[in-house]
């Protein structure tokens, strides 16, 4: 890593430090992405585009997003310049770098995970494993597309410290281990080991941003990832107690 390039200006990652306070209800995508975009800013990485990792699904009216296809291509860096993938293929493999160490918040500071007191390491996705959204004929499985935050719907969590009851795959997936239990509450999230945080990722560098915010020359953000058009078809696994999280 070059000299200039430590710090949060040279981030383009983080787990958020806080979530909205509302529980699922982000307000959509649009709140979401304002949420890392403020949160950026605050830790002094506001010359990047920012995109809450987030699907939604195609119901009442709404589009189908995949959360891979709006993060950009890479790489990302965490707080501290440690590469957590170099592209969007490497970030939905085995080899990412999605740990509870370099997952951090973007003050650089680790975030509760599975044994710490308060557990925090469910972090709101949406997404099947690949990154992909779930289909329209599927339950919700994105709080109302991150607009609610009562009794009714799920949203589908990871754990950014891939720690959980077993090793299989599942249980330590960073974005698709299970789904929230008892709705879209601040208190329901809290209630399997979360508390409404977030996945960001820089997608690109803003107009105007100082060239010096980029990990070197050869790391130029071109934007959003074409969007993946599959099909997916399958029932999510059943919800399992909180106690198993």
């Amino acid at each position: 890593m070059q000299s200039g390039d430590t710090g949060s200006s040279g981030m383009s990652f983080f787990v958020t430090s806080t979530g909205s306070g509302k529980g699922a209800d982000l307000g959509g995508l649009a709140g979401a992405d304002q949420h890392c975009q403020a949160l950026a800013g605050a830790a002094g990485a506001g010359g990047k585009t920012w995109r809450a990792y987030l699907s939604t699904q195609g119901k009442d009216g709404a589009q189908t997003v995949n959360a891979r296809d709006r993060i950009g291509k890479g790489p990302w860096r965490n707080a501290k310049g440690e590469l957590i993938a170099r592209d969007v293929d490497q970030l939905h493999s085995a080899s990412n770098n999605v740990t509870k160490q370099t997952a951090l918040s973007e003050k650089g500071q680790p975030i509760s995970g599975r044994g710490d007191t308060p557990t925090q390491h469910d972090i709101l996705t949406g997404s099947r494993a690949d990154g992909t959204a779930f289909s329209s004929g599927d339950p919700d499985m994105t709080c109302g597309n991150w607009t609610r935050s009562g009794a009714e719907g799920v949203a589908v969590v990871g754990h950014h410290d891939r720690n959980g009851p077993t090793a299989d795959p599942w249980s330590t997936s960073w974005n698709s281990s299970h789904q929230s239990r008892g709705g879209c509450s601040q208190e329901a999230l809290r209630g399997t080991g979360g508390a409404g945080l977030l996945y960001c990722f820089a997608a690109k560098l803003r107009l105007g941003a100082s060239p010096g915010e980029a990990w070197t020359k050869r790391c130029r953000w071109s934007g959003e990832a074409s969007r993946h058009s599959r099909s997916q078809s399958g029932q999510w696994r059943r919800q399992a107690s909180p106690a198993q999280f």
